[in-house]
């Protein structure tokens, strides 16, 4: 294949004492005319890119697709509110239920963005109705930038009150009681705004909380893998400070009045501790450390305790007394799968369940009888394959025992396989329903989803396992993932492909550059590969916890040990690997896959394609259905193609 020509220059930096080549830094630049004329002929190259199960796949995935989304409602008053997209929208829609007939509601829209941009570039990032349920407090971000404007509606007309407040990245909204005013974070600062009026910046933070009734407002300030803690008596304004000790920790002041703190300290799995809000430095343990599962949300009923954990990735919901914090029951659940976010109204609880052949759906317990019950379905139906599930076991390099998901169709013998990780950020991997996995199990592949160390599946201990100088450990769990689904007769090296996002991208990119044996095809999303500039752009300042800084001789000398980029070897015969990008990604930018895919480009010794898919006007996160569905329908005739499949 001739790729486009890409020059490599003689840049070279000495950064304490290493000489770090960079040949391809000119790439950086995405206004350059030698990077668009680049990026042009990339896209040529890959629209070139013969993909015959392209069409037959996005067919099925767009199927499997139309099963919709919905969500648990949040209720303010005997309003609820809620996400839902139906059969052929682009986006989720809020909706608003207000009293109707008896026992029902009814739904009206509040906000479609496809009404804010036909075109679907606009998402919908966050929502946070008041405490009246007359107002809410929207956030939407345009071409995937996520860089939100913080608008607040009239719920019933729709009509702008307030706003529009910019950089609001996912920011929490805390409503005073009186509905006429908001804390929230703007460019990682707390403000209080008052409706059509005054904002005042207060304290740096990065998250926030207000009781529900507007006296105590907690404040958190991430450093390092931990958070520090302040909190205020509004009626007072008496500040007091909750060193986090390096853990993580998550507090606020519940409706009885007590404060609630879920702390990783002296507990890697989570414990949930009460306090006096007036004395909050004197904690009580309520619901202790369970020694093999993560405690993960808790939700306050009528004469309940709620606690959701996962158990080696499997979710669970337990009844505890609220005031002893003693154990009553197990929460009947639907199958062995994950749950999402709780929410409470009374004795009642709402939450969402899914697994690997089970869209999301919304199921609504009953404290008063301890049964669960179907609350809202997926929106659509999908006719489903038969999909087998086998939890294994596998060591790692120093032995370390890693659990693997392998998910499969009724056949025996080596098969195509795609195998995916992450491995970061304390993020766990657990049961999904997936448009993009259910074609490729019912063409005959096998899906294999590895948890390695660096996720959150077992606790803040097997996260820190794989972080700064210890994350090789998750590139050797992943590539003894590879091994053991080829020892036990799964696959074989020249029908197994990987794939991963964000850092599960720098994932993909280190087995590229350390173990390109084990595999013939890759797909790499939004990668983070040059690690001696990552901090450079991006959100990577954020992440200096997670890998570590450049500025730091230690840390520097790790990053480069491990750094894809750097690791590319003319001569090698490489996957075949493709790299998928977005333009308007403000996370990770784009222009590692651009290094990444010139250096490969240049060196591969092997038949095999090194091509790059570039999508304008979208981000790291939400997005339109039918994009999602062309990506996945790319991605799966990718690797169809290069699989033997």
């Amino acid at each position: 294949m001739t790729y486009p020509y890409a020059e490599r220059q003689p840049i070279v930096d000495v950064v304490h004492g290493h000489r770090i080549e960079d040949p391809y830094r000119w790439l950086e630049d995405p206004a350059s005319p030698e990077t668009e004329k680049w990026l042009a002929a990339q896209d040529e190259l890959w629209r070139g890119h013969s993909l015959p199960a392209r069409s037959r796949l996005r067919t099925r995935i767009a199927e499997l697709t139309a099963v919709g989304v919905t969500g648990v409602p949040t209720w303010r008053g005997d309003r609820a509110f809620r996400v839902r997209r139906d059969p052929g929208q682009e986006h989720a829609i809020l909706y608003v239920g207000v009293p109707g007939l008896p026992s029902e509601l009814d739904w009206r829209v509040v906000l479609d963005p496809m009404m804010v941009d036909p075109a679907g570039t606009t998402t919908l990032d966050e929502w946070h109705p008041s405490p009246d349920g007359k107002l809410v407090a929207v956030q939407l971000s345009r071409r995937g930038a996520e860089r939100a404007q913080l608008y607040v509606l009239d719920v019933m007309t729709g009509e702008i009150v307030d706003g529009p407040v910019g950089d609001c990245r996912y920011s929490p909204v805390a409503w005073l009681p009186s509905s006429d005013a908001y804390y929230y974070i703007g460019g990682r600062v707390a403000h209080l705004r008052r409706i059509g009026g005054e904002d005042h910046a207060l304290v740096e933070a990065d998250g926030l909380a207000l009781s529900a009734d507007g006296r105590w407002l907690t404040l958190s300030t991430n450093h390092g893998t931990g958070n520090d803690i302040q909190l205020c008596d509004l009626a007072g304004s008496r500040w007091r400070e909750i060193p986090g000790d390096g853990a993580k920790t998550a507090v606020n002041v519940a409706a009885d009045g007590r404060l609630y703190v879920a702390t990783t300290r002296d507990a890697p799995r989570v414990r949930l501790a009460v306090a006096d809000p007036g004395d909050p430095e004197h904690w009580r343990d309520l619901v202790p450390e369970d020694p093999e599962a993560v405690l993960t949300d808790f939700a306050l009923l009528d004469g309940a305790l709620l606690v959701a954990r996962i158990r080696h990735a499997i979710g669970e919901i337990n009844v505890h007394d609220p005031v002893t914090g003693e154990w009553r029951s197990a929460v009947p659940l639907p199958g062995h799968g994950s749950i999402g976010r709780m929410s409470a109204r009374g004795h009642e609880c709402w939450f969402t369940y899914a697994d690997y052949v089970t869209p999301e759906s919304v199921y609504r317990y009953d404290a008063r009888t301890g049964e669960t019950t179907l609350w809202e379905g997926a929106p659509g139906r999908a006719r489903l394959p038969e999909v087998e599930s086998h939890q294994i076991e596998y060591p790692s390099a120093d032995g370390t025992l890693i659990r693997m998901v392998v998910l499969s169709g009724p056949a025996t013998g080596p098969r195509p396989c795609i195998l995916y990780g992450y491995g970061g950020f304390g993020v766990p991997l657990t049961p999904a329903y997936s448009s993009y996995v259910l074609p490729w199990i019912e063409a005959g592949g096998v899906f294999a989803f590895a948890q390695i160390r660096g996720g959150g599946e077992e606790g803040e201990d097997w996260h820190r396992a794989g972080t700064l100088n210890r994350k090789q450990n998750v590139f050797s769990d992943f590539a003894a993932a590879a091994e053991a689904l080829i020892a036990r007769r799964w696959t074989t090296p020249e029908r197994l492909g990987i794939c991963g996002e964000s850092n599960g991208g720098l994932l993909v990119g280190a087995m590229l550059t350390q173990r390109p044996d084990l595999f013939a095809a890759a797909v790499c999303s939004a990668p983070v590969l040059d690690m001696a500039r990552y901090e450079l752009s991006g959100l990577g300042p954020r992440w200096r916890a997670e890998y570590g800084s450049a500025a730091d001789p230690d840390a520097l000398a790790w990053l480069l040990g491990y750094s894809p980029y750097h690791h590319v070897r003319e001569g090698v015969r490489y996957p075949a690997t493709l790299f998928t990008v977005f333009g308007g990604d403000t996370r990770v930018d784009p222009l590692h896959a651009r290094k990444m895919c010139a250096a490969l480009q240049h060196a591969t010794a092997g038949p095999r394609p090194i091509l790059l898919r570039h999508e304008p006007e979208v981000g790291h996160g939400g997005r339109a259905a039918s994009r999602s569905v062309d990506l996945a329908a790319d991605m799966l005739a990718f690797f169809t193609a290069h699989l033997r499949c």
